[in-house]
């Protein structure tokens, strides 16, 4: 089967404001198969965000190619979903006019559109606060009206962004739960980019980790842990410290490095 999602001999270059060229990726390869979670880490600056930039077609290549479901990346693709640090929600309309957004713009009718909002508000544990605004909701609240946004529109390939970054340690816990329950059932092909090791192993099939800027792939791991995971308790397992600390040895010389380089 064609993978989902293909970078192949991929580099990045573009013109800083002072008129120079720089390079962000170089020499990048990737695959990741239908239905895969892969996680991307690596120093801070090396270009991890780039690659979905690349996905989504609103960068394009200076030298390689790049793939989805088999095809080459032409314009924005609507088999894709978005989840970033930042949430997309409108600030003037209330939590299920946001999460039907995307249906109506995608021209599904509206009844039909509004009955799928309620059922995945439901499936995120948000039924009794269709009417309430971004305002106020708590931060995990407003991840879960997200997710809603996002896997409403069944995306094939979800790409995010440190999505959780932003939110206190119990309730990142808490979403990563909820992000495997919903991955699990709609099967899409992820990239998720994150600075946290221990999140990417918790919630990945495969993990890439990056060379300092401009990027490369250094290494890649496959996570043995078994499906489906529970990540407020994984953490513990004994395999699960063996991982970590594996790539931990392998990526923490390209975060000292970056910051020697970033310092002199």
């Amino acid at each position: 089967m064609a993978p989902a999602i293909e970078l192949i001999n991929v580099s990045r270059k573009f013109l800083t404001p002072d008129g120079k060229s720089m390079t962000a990726i170089r020499d990048f390869n990737m695959s990741v198969a239908p239905g895969e979670f892969v996680s991307v880490v690596g120093p801070t600056g090396c270009g991890k965000s780039t690659t979905l930039n690349l996905v989504t077609g609103l960068a394009k290549p200076s030298s390689g190619e790049v793939r989805v479901m088999g095809g080459p990346v032409k314009g924005i693709d609507p088999r894709i979903g978005f989840a970033f640090q930042t949430d997309a929600l409108f600030p003037w309309r209330n939590v299920i006019d946001n999460v039907v957004a995307g249906p109506l713009f995608r021209g599904k009718p509206r009844a039909e559109a509004y009955e799928a909002a309620h059922k995945w508000l439901a499936r995120v544990k948000l039924s009794g606060h269709e009417t309430k605004y971004p305002h106020q909701l708590s931060g995990g609240m407003r991840k879960r009206v997200s997710l809603a946004q996002t896997f409403i529109n069944e995306p094939q390939i979800l790409l995010m962004d440190e999505p959780f970054s932003a939110l206190d340690v119990q309730t990142r816990v808490l979403m990563h739960d909820e992000l495997l329950r919903l991955w699990s059932e709609a099967k899409a092909s992820v990239i998720f980019v994150t600075h946290d090791l221990e999140e990417a192993i918790a919630l990945s099939d495969k993990v890439y980790v990056l060379t300092r800027g401009p990027a490369t792939v250094k290494s890649v791991y496959p996570i043995p842990l078994a499906r489906p995971r529970v990540v407020e308790d994984i953490r513990y397992d004994k395999a699960f410290i063996e991982i970590s600390r594996t790539i931990w040895n392998d990526l923490r010389d390209e975060v000292h490095a970056s910051a020697e380089r970033e310092a002199a």
